[in-house]
């Protein structure tokens, strides 16, 4: 292999490292393929570049704003800062600037929103939940695997979905797990095992992965039963 993996790679490297060599995914790359591995790197840096290009002029269309702008053009913005946010987590490159940066502009968004709803009792409510759901999110976003499966575009298949989490190193998992309700574990779990059967040799992590999804499906049935 003459093309080096890089250090922070984005979303299609990443998935093309978790299956080279890897015996869970069906006919994956038994080695690097270096046209492939620069494809994938050429791929993160157009998406890179793009998410820069969209971020500057998006914050500049928050600066710019009037102060009576219309709320419409302020969910607007809201809107497009939430998902620039998602999306840099899954890019290459370190974005932590660029995510506070994101974190500090939607927070006076919020501020001036709550504002505006000051005697509404039951809209400050719904924002304090929204504000609770987005650290919620944010803190998932920063497994890179969430980040990949988030995005509107993945690069992991519906048939890859059972590999890659059996693949996926604890803390990885821990979070990825978290995104299914519990006819989506279910069903993963079905796949999980499919999956291990028809590996000849599975890896020993691979089993202990299978274990972990089995128990978070029985901890959100248990959870279901008590609602």
């Amino acid at each position: 292999m003459s093309i080096r993996f890089s250090e922070r790679p984005g979303r299609h490297e990443r998935h093309y490292r978790r299956r080279v060599g890897n015996p869970l995914y069906a006919a994956a790359p038994a080695v690097v393929d270096d046209a492939a591995l620069l494809d994938a790197q050429r791929r993160d840096h157009d998406e890179l570049l793009a998410f820069v290009d969209e971020l500057r002029a998006t914050l500049q269309r928050a600066v710019d704003l009037p102060p009576n702008a219309g709320s419409d053009v302020v969910l607007e913005i809201k809107e497009d800062l939430d998902r620039l946010y998602e999306t840099s987590a899954g890019l290459a490159e370190d974005h932590a600037a660029n995510q506070a940066a994101i974190a500090e502009l939607l927070d006076v968004i919020m501020r001036n929103i709550e504002r505006g709803a000051a005697g509404d009792p039951q809209a400050l409510a719904e924002l304090a939940q929204e504000r609770v759901a987005r650290e919620t999110h944010c803190a998932l976003l920063r497994s890179p695997l969430v980040a990949d499966l988030l995005h509107p575009d993945s690069c992991i298949a519906s048939d890859e979905l059972a590999p890659c989490l059996l693949s996926a190193d604890d803390g990885e998992l821990g979070a990825a797990l978290q995104l299914f309700d519990h006819a989506q574990l279910a069903q993963l779990h079905d796949d999980a095992r499919r999956c291990l059967a028809a590996c000849a040799v599975p890896p020993a992590t691979a089993v202990t992965r299978l274990e972990r999804i089995a128990a978070q499906l029985a901890r959100v049935h248990a959870a279901g039963a008590l609602n």
